[in-house]
């Protein structure tokens, strides 16, 4: 079933041709919306400018603190509609992801609180459960809402809550997901099963949307396809519906609810509309901004220093022309892991597979099996949704396939979801998986030729989302080991992983001058743990290792269980994030509150030292 596309007419957010202006039409509309059912109150007529006063917020709040710009202003009138057509939260709204859920914020009661967006405290980037009963899933990883949906809707039909609607906005891009798939398949089989899978089709996730799937729903919107693949999978199809025209959404959205079946209503819209420079960024259409002026659409601040992913995306791009069998994957993201440049220089070497983890670890297993070196660049948190393929398809076979883990550690605003504090845990039960984690710049340019060049075993390389700050050099090298400070006495050492070198340069020099004799290593090869290390070790009284990983089944409980095994007794006292899920806020004051600066580690190796309780339990 087919409802026919329509076209926006002129509003005051559009020029006669349809074009999007950011220009604002002074009002008091959404001042005066204090839930969605003063929404649904509201005339039809009103809606354009209640659409225009929610973009002018957006621009004006999210450039000033950063976060999700494009998506959201491309769902503005999908957003009021679905509140005007769905009573929430009697009928579920699940928004995948949830980075698009900010117009849902506004209008459920929100909108006062956008000074603080991801900050410490304040309002969540994604859905929070903890701030609105209207917020039903914290979904921010992609593909999965409609499995939320499916599994409610069965709930709701075996208590007898049939008048709740159960409705899952999902982009084009996390369709391409495989578990978003399998839920269709499940959704199509149940006709008695009355979602309504709201089809956000703006032809993108960060870059524009990869594959067979988008090649069909561009089809769809040009009224060229042959068949429609929702149709086939038992599920009745509703469009393609312009996204931008409130009043048609409203129809289609009614129709669908009515049908009490399975239904797909495919919207068109724009990401970024309303906001020129949006529009105008044609790689990302600003899709995760920071600060920024929001006239112009320019960073606030001077020239922001290089980060790990730049320095990354530097050395990837040198060590394609120097392997021409260097093939890199990634998943729907080439410019936030880096990748992009690569995929310029090499284009018939880099493959984006859309979002599809899974699929993109096992095609790196099938490109090693061939001889391919292959990299999958993703982010850290991203690689949990694979870790099967990791173990199985990979390390298994004994495959060289090289991991490159962007936002390792603490992300900052993104929140509980988007840390990458479980990769070394995950990866330390991996047999025959090596691990590197890079200090500074120039350690991150050797590690990662080095795990390219390794031939015999899988590699993964993690670093945080962070200025990548200035090299920190070598005393002495043993073995993979690099020995950062040594005084005189051999008491504690200090294994520091990765960034957090600095800090614990900065407490040995400070034990040191107290007369605590003091040792600051990098192992650079966290895992396995290297048996440089492990004699290193057993010269200190006291072993403290810091991470930015959770504590438990990380670099710190490899380091102790390599030190067991030796039959030799040193104490190890292991510092890291707890295992809990860490609310959003910058990464320093995140790693600050667990104890991970220099005056912590110094705080730390003290209560060791005098036997007492460990200071983070």
């Amino acid at each position: 079933m087919t409802a026919p596309a329509t076209t926006t007419g002129t509003s005051p957010q559009t020029t006669p041709d349809g074009t999007a202006t950011e220009t604002p039409v002074p009002s008091d509309l959404l001042a005066k919306l204090a839930g969605p059912e003063d929404l649904r109150a509201l005339p039809e007529e009103q809606l354009p400018t209640l659409a225009q006063e929610i973009r002018a917020l957006l621009i004006d709040k999210v450039t000033a603190v950063g976060g999700h710009l494009g998506p959201n202003l491309g769902v503005v009138e999908l957003t009021i509609a679905l509140h005007r057509v769905f009573t929430s939260p009697h009928d579920t709204l699940l928004f995948d992801t949830g980075h698009q859920a900010y117009v849902h914020k506004i209008l459920t009661g929100r909108q006062h609180k956008f000074e603080d967006l991801r900050q410490i405290g304040g309002l969540s980037g994604y859905p929070s459960r903890a701030e609105s009963a209207h917020d039903v899933i914290e979904n921010s990883h992609a593909s999965t809402a409609v499995s939320y949906a499916d599994g409610i809707a069965k709930a709701r039909a075996l208590s007898g809550e049939l008048d709740r609607a159960v409705v899952a906005v999902i982009g084009d891009g996390a369709l391409t997901g495989g578990l978003a798939l399998e839920a269709l398949n499940n959704l199509g089989a149940a006709p008695e099963r009355p979602v309504v899978v709201v089809l956000n089709d703006n032809g993108r996730s960060y870059a524009p949307t990869a594959g067979a799937l988008a090649a069909h729903l561009a089809a769809l919107r040009g009224g060229t396809a042959a068949g429609n693949i929702f149709e086939q999978l038992g599920l009745t199809y509703l469009g393609p519906v312009d996204g931008h025209d409130a009043p048609a959404l409203e129809v289609a959205l009614r129709q669908a609810r009515s049908l009490a079946r399975p239904v797909v209503v495919h919207v068109v819209t724009e990401k970024g509309r309303g906001y020129r420079p949006a529009l105008a960024d044609e790689a990302e259409k600003m899709h995760a901004v920071g600060v920024l002026d929001p006239e112009t659409g320019l960073p606030r601040s001077a020239t922001a220093p290089s980060t790990w992913t730049d320095v990354f995306a530097e050395q990837v791009t040198e060590l394609g022309a120097h392997y021409g069998d260097l093939v890199a994957i990634t998943a729907a993201m080439p410019g936030p892991t880096g990748l992009s440049r690569f995929a310029d220089c090499f284009p018939d070497r880099f493959f984006d597979v859309g979002i599809a983890e899974q699929h993109a670890v096992a095609s790196a297993a099938g490109l090693a099996t061939a001889g391919a070196r292959a990299l999958v660049a993703v982010y850290s948190t991203f690689l949990n949704r694979a870790y099967d393929q990791v173990l199985m398809d990979v390390a298994l076979h004994r495959l060289p396939v090289t991991f490159v883990l962007d936002r390792a550690g603490v992300t900052g605003p993104d929140g509980p979801s988007h840390h990458g504090m479980w990769d070394v845990a995950l990866l330390a039960s991996v047999p025959g998986l090596r691990v590197a984690v890079p200090r500074d710049p120039a350690n991150l340019r050797a590690l990662l030729a080095e795990a390219v060049d390794d031939q015999e075993h899988p590699t993964a390389l993690r670093f945080p989302k962070a200025a990548a700050g200035a090299d920190i050099p070598a005393l002495q090298q043993v073995g993979p080991v690099d020995i950062l400070f040594r005084s005189t006495v051999h008491e504690v050492l200090l294994v520091a992983v990765g960034p957090l070198a600095a800090e614990c340069l900065d407490a040995g020099r400070y034990l040191a001058d107290t007369g605590i004799g003091a040792t600051v290593v990098d192992p650079r090869w966290v895992l396995p743990v290297p048996s440089e290390l492990v004699a290193l070790a057993r010269q200190h009284r006291l072993v403290v290792t810091v991470e930015d990983n959770i504590r438990s089944g990380g670099v710190g409980a490899a380091v102790a269980r390599a030190l067991a095994d030796t039959g030799v007794h040193v104490p190890v006292t292991t510092m890291g994030l707890p295992a809990r899920f860490l609310a959003h806020g910058p990464r320093a004051d995140l790693l600050a509150a667990a104890g991970l600066t220099a005056k912590g580690i110094v705080h730390t190796v003290l209560c060791a030292r005098a036997d007492r309780p460990h200071p983070c339990t």
